[in-house]
Parts: structure tokens; sequence; C-alpha cells
């Protein structure tokens, strides 16, 4: 099966510093197959056709410690996981000057359209859509400060997911793709 590892809270800020060619050595290290990183913020797609997706879970996070001292968290997604976030997200959403997207993975202990419940959505700037494994959320940028998105920021749910843009978002499921092939 092919996966995505979605890591959270790496090269941020400085923070939690990882090479991505020396992740991809752990990965392969730890048995896994086909391995591919797409960009310096932790998306690492693979093949495994053993384990579960918490068991995948475990032994990577286990492994990046072991070889970056890091306690990392690791999301596992199944391409069929990713492919239903990317059916619900709409096509028109972009990341560019005049609009922010974003895809907002969801740990499976809050994975639940009631999480919606404990946003701070502005419904005439916000534009927010729970699909399973995710919280997709788009706003024009001459509204950012005032976007219930930042408000997100330092809450306990913020720790319960791994935000991705939707132009890094769309070229995972390519890469996902491209491998299933």
């Amino acid at each position: 099966m092919v996966y995505v590892a979605l890591l959270r809270g790496i090269n941020v800020g400085g923070n939690n510093k990882i090479d991505m060619k020396q992740l991809k050595v752990t990965f392969e290290k730890a048995g896994l197959n086909q391995v591919i990183t797409y960009i310096n913020t932790g998306n690492i797609i693979f093949t495994d056709d053993t384990r579960s997706t918490e068991q995948l879970s475990e032994l990577l996070e286990e492994a990046i410690l072991r070889d970056f001292g890091l306690p990392i968290k690791v999301m596992i997604r199944s391409l069929d996981a990713v492919q239903t976030i990317m059916d619900a997200l709409p096509a028109h959403w972009i990341n560019d000057p005049s609009m922010k997207s974003d895809v907002l993975y969801l740990w499976d202990d809050v994975n639940e359209e009631s999480v919606i419940e404990k946003l701070i959505i502005k419904p005439d700037i916000d534009r927010v859509i729970y699909v399973n494994g995710a919280i997709l959320w788009s706003f024009d940028k001459e509204h950012a400060g005032k976007s219930g998105m930042s408000k997100i920021i330092g809450t306990k749910l913020y720790q319960r997911v791994t935000v991705r843009n939707v132009n890094t978002a769309r070229k995972i499921y390519e890469l996902m793709k491209a491998v299933e092939q």
C-alpha cells in the first residue's frame, strides 16, 4: 500500500531540524520501500504491505527519536484516505497572493465532524469543510487578521493537527498516485 507520513513540527522556525536525505535513509532502514520526501516540512511517501497505520506511526516515531533525538509525532495516511480528502477539496481553493487555503490533517482521536464546533469560524470570512481525516480551511488574504484560523494556534486542538497548504497537499497526492502505478 502507498502511504504518506506527515511529520508534525519539523524544520519550522529553525526548530526540530531534520535533513530530508537523512530522513529518507531512516525510513529505508525501518524497512519501508519506494521512499520519497517532498519539501522540507516532513512529507514522506512510501510503500509497505505488512503493517497497519498505527504500527507504522509507532515504528517511525521510534526511528526518528533514535536517529535524530527528536520526539516527533508521525501521522500516517493511506492513498485512499488522502484521496477522500482531495475529493472534498474545492478545486478553486488555492494559495496565491489573494487566497490562503490549508488542509488541517486530524489525528484519529479528534477526527470527527463535531471538531468543527471547537473552532472559531467567521462565516463571512472563513470557508471551512470537515471531511473524514481533515478540516479544509480557506479565506481571502485581505481578511487574514480577522479569520478564525489564527485563533486555533496554541489550542489543544492545534496540538492534534498537522497543517499543509493546499498546494503541498495536492502535490503529496500526485506523488502518492505516481508511486501506486
